[in-house]
């Protein structure tokens, strides 16, 4: 009854076997590297744990729809260049309000984009996604002039970003708090968090119910890419510089946060809560390997077995469709 029960837990709650995990690997990292457990280690962790889950807000609620967003990276890289290349090192506050809009707007547009390609153009949203990703990474290199990155980037920028209080709670971590309240309240508490998950479950019977499909999902790949623009800006003063294609990685850690956290790739199914479990999984488990001192290619190749047998535990069963 006992093996019944664990089974069962282990199978049905993603949620809580990726912070059973997290806490595993975590407890783990001390116990081979005791000088791992200090102030500003946990600071990093929750620094970028919090990008990645605004990042991956976006990414949790197109997945939801059965969509794909492969630009969540280049968005962010572009939102982050157009950030710095704003503020040039100025301290001037209206920058930083332009700045976010900026960046904000970069996010929407490129969102726009996906969502026409993918959707109104009935083009596959992988196919679609990694296109435009692939001209968004090209544009930063002409914007920039060929030169790969910013250094200037403004100290009040870069100091507010870093803060942290108590010396350990980021003040980016509160972003990721509000943001984690915003979009749980669209997806359980609206009619459009209803909408696209019944999109997400069977595309054809929402039609049928009066639901304007194509519209809801092209304004999904939006909020993807305004997201993906903010995680943008807070990345670059979290950095303290940025380079082309800084965040490209973040697509991938994106779409892995979300799946591990019980959102099927098959749409209809998903949380946001889960999607911040999978992130916190995925930075403890990074930062992990990192305090062993493991190499580049060794690091990748064991968080691609671990997260391979996860996906495959995760995300094998498909949603209801009618």
């Amino acid at each position: 009854m006992n093996k019944n029960k664990v089974y069962y837990f282990v199978k049905n709650n993603q949620i809580g076997m990726a912070l059973l995990l997290s806490l595993l690997i975590f407890v783990v990292t001390i116990a081979l590297n005791p000088k791992s457990l200090n102030v500003n280690a946990f600071g990093s962790i929750l620094s970028l744990m919090s990008m990645l889950t605004i990042a991956a807000a976006g990414q949790t609620l197109v997945i939801i729809a059965d969509g794909i967003d492969m630009s969540v990276g280049a968005t962010m890289s572009m939102a982050a260049i157009v950030t710095v290349g704003i503020l040039r090192g100025r301290e001037d506050p209206m920058l930083f309000v332009i700045a976010i809009l900026a960046a904000i707007g970069v996010g929407a547009i490129i969102g726009l984009c996906n969502g026409l390609g993918a959707v109104k153009a009935g083009l596959p949203p992988m196919v679609v996604t990694l296109y435009i990703s692939n001209v968004v990474n090209r544009l930063q290199y002409v914007m920039t002039g060929g030169t790969p990155e910013f250094t200037s980037v403004s100290l009040i920028y870069k100091s507010f970003m870093t803060e942290r209080l108590f010396q350990v709670f980021p003040v980016i971590s509160f972003f990721a708090l509000g943001m984690y309240a915003l979009i749980f309240w669209l997806m359980n508490r609206t009619r459009y968090g209803q909408q696209i998950f019944l999109i997400g479950n069977n595309n054809r019977a929402a039609q049928l119910t009066g639901i304007r499909t194509t519209r809801l999902k092209v304004i999904n790949y939006m909020m993807a890419g305004i997201l993906s623009g903010i995680a943008g800006f807070i990345g670059a003063g979290n950095s303290g510089y940025i380079k082309c294609g800084a965040f490209d990685g973040m697509t991938i850690d994106t779409i892995v946060a979300v799946v591990i956290g019980g959102t099927l790739l098959a749409g209809g199914k998903g949380s946001y809560a889960g999607t911040a479990a999978g992130a916190l999984l995925l930075i403890v488990l990074s930062n992990g390997l990192a305090v062993l001192s493991v190499s580049p290619s060794m690091k990748n190749l064991i968080m691609g077995v671990i997260l391979i047998i996860l996906l495959g535990v995760y995300n094998r069963a498909k949603p209801v469709r009618a």
